[in-house]
């Protein structure tokens, strides 16, 4: 179980390290470098196409769908995992129900 809260941590870092690429990038720029390769003589002599800013948006979008689709996946494993801890602890059979009963 904790394997699977660990990835779900890990996921949610990954989600907000791809949101804060834009914030790089214009720090970058500003801090007189390249904006990670956006332009590459600096902001003064940056030349880009049009397009270049909504493939980067796509691309974050892309990336962050992927994500929150793991993140999904993986918050469902867990739900099933303590679903089934659950139900065993109850079964009767394992003799988890009796040791509820004696309360």
């Amino acid at each position: 179980m904790t394997g699977i809260r660990i990835v779900i941590g890990l996921i949610i870092g990954g989600i907000v390290f791809v949101a804060l690429v834009p914030m790089f990038v214009l720090v970058d720029l500003a801090g007189g470098g390249t904006g990670l390769g956006l332009c590459p003589d600096g902001l003064s002599s940056c030349r880009t196409s049009y397009f270049d800013g909504p493939e980067l948006l796509g691309a974050i979008f892309f990336v962050m769908f992927l994500l929150v689709m793991l993140l999904r996946a993986a918050v469902h494993a867990s739900r099933i995992i303590e679903t089934r801890r659950r139900r065993d602890a109850l079964d009767p059979v394992l003799g988890g129900y009796d040791r509820l009963r004696s309360r």
